[in-house]
C-alpha cells in the first residue's frame, strides 16, 4: 500500500510517540513524490524540532519550517549521496557513516543516516551497509531513499520497514519532458504519414541512443574505479568478472531507460485518445493545444489501433527481436 508523504509522516510520528519507531525505513517513490522532504521532517521529529515551532505574538501556533535535507546534516546526521563519477555510492562512504553511528551522541540525540538513491550503492557498499542493518547501534535511525527499490539487495529490503509514496512526476523525469517536447515538434511535421512516422522514430531513437551512451559511460567509470582500487589486490580473473558485471549492469540500466521512454510514448499517445473522447486526466496537459490539431484529424477507432500498435511494439522489444527494425516497423504501424 502506498501513502501520501503526509500520511507516511503521520504514521511515523505516531510510532515515535509510542516509542515504537523502527530503526530502518525504505522510503520509495517516483521523483517528486516528496522522499527527501519526508526524510527531513523525520530528522526534525526524532531530534525534537518538528514540534518546536512555538507561537506568534497573538498566541497562534507557528508552523515549523522544514529546511532542505542537506541543510540538516551535522555531526550526528549524515546524508549520503552518489558522488563518484559513476554516480555510485562507494564502500568508504558507508564505513564513514558506520563510524558516525557508533559514536555516542550528546544529550541522547538520535543518530540518523540517510542514503539517497540507495539503489546506487555498489556491491561492497551494499554488503557493508547490510551489517549495520543487521546490528544497528543504539539510538540510531536509518532512512534509505530510492526511486528503484527493486535494485536493492533482497536482504536489505527484508530488514527495512517499507514506505512507498504516492505522487511525483515519473513520466517527466529522466528526459521524459524533453521527449514529450520533441514528440510534439515532430508530430506537427506530419502525423499519420510514413515520412511523419519515420521522423517520430528518428526522434525516439535519438533518445534511446543517448540513454545507452549514458548507461555505458556510467558502467565504464565504475569499472575504472574498481580496477584502480583492486588491481594490485586481486587477480585478473576477478577483474574480468567485474568487467562482465558492469557490461550487464549497463544493459540493465539501458533497458530500464528504454522502458521509461516507452511509458512516455504510450502516455503521449493515450493523451491523444483522451482528448478525442474528452475524458480529461491528461498526463501532459501543457501539450493539449499542439495535440488537438492531430486529434481533429483522427478518429477514436484509429487512435485506439495506434495505441494497440505501440503496445505490440513494447511486447516485441521484450523478446530477442532486432531493436532498430522492431522500432521502425512499430512506428510505421503506430504513426504511419
Amino acid at each position: 500500500m502506498a501513502y501520501s508523504a503526509e500520511r507516511a509522516f503521520e504514521l511515523m510520528a505516531s510510532a515515535h510517540g509510542r516509542g515504537r519507531l523502527a530503526h530502518a525505513f525504505l522510503i520509495s517513490g517516483a521523483r517528486g513524490s516528496g522522499k527527501e522532504k519526508l526524510a527531513a521532517r523525520i530528522i526534525q521529529l526524532v531530534n525534537g524540532a518538528d514540534s518546536a515551532g512555538g507561537t506568534d505574538l497573538f498566541g497562534e501556533p507557528v508552523a515549523v519550517v522544514t529546511p532542505p535535507l542537506d541543510d540538516l546534516e551535522s555531526g550526528w546526521v549524515r546524508i549520503i549521496r552518489p558522488r563518484m563519477k559513476s554516480r555510485r555510492i562507494g564502500v568508504e562512504e558507508i564505513r564513514n557513516l558506520e563510524h558516525t553511528l557508533h559514536l555516542a551522541a550528546p544529550g541522547g540525540a538520535c543518530k540518523v543516516g540517510v542514503i539517497t538513491e540507495a539503489d546506487r550503492m555498489n556491491d561492497q557498499a551494499a554488503n557493508a551497509f547490510l551489517k549495520t542493518l543487521e546490528e544497528p547501534p543504539n539510538n540510531t535511525l536509518l532512512l534509505l531513499l530510492t526511486d528503484n527499490p527493486q535494485r536493492l539487495l533482497p536482504t536489505i529490503l527484508s530488514r527495512c520497514v517499507r514506505l512507498p509514496l504516492l505522487g511525483g512526476m515519473p513520466l517527466l523525469a529522466d528526459g521524459g519532458g524533453e521527449l514529450v517536447a520533441a514528440l510534439n515538434r515532430a508530430a506537427t511535421r506530419g502525423f499519420g504519414t510514413p515520412p511523419g512516422a519515420l521522423h517520430l522514430k528518428a526522434t525516439f531513437a535519438a533518445f534511446l541512443t543517448r540513454s545507452r551512451e549514458a548507461a555505458e559511460a556510467t558502467a565504464k567509470a565504475a569499472e575504472k574505479e574498481e580496477t584502480a582500487a583492486y588491481r594490485d589486490a586481486t587477480d585478473g580473473t576477478w577483474l574480468k568478472g567485474r568487467e562482465d558485471f558492469h557490461k550487464a549492469a549497463a544493459e540493465v540500466e539501458y533497458l530500464d531507460a528504454r522502458n521509461r521512454l516507452l511509458d512516455v510514448l504510450m502516455a503521449w499517445m493515450a493523451d491523444l485518445l483522451r482528448l478525442k473522447v474528452q475524458s480529461g486526466g491528461l498526463d501532459f496537459p501543457d501539450s493539449a493545444p499542439t495535440l488537438q490539431r492531430i486529434v481533429d484529424e483522427q478518429s477514436a477507432t484509429r487512435l485506439l489501433k495506434r495505441m494497440e500498435s505501440l503496445d505490440s511494439l513494447r511486447r516485441t522489444l521484450e523478446t530477442n527481436a532486432f531493436e532498430p527494425l522492431a522500432i521502425e516497423v512499430g512506428f510505421l504501424k503506430a504513426f504511419g
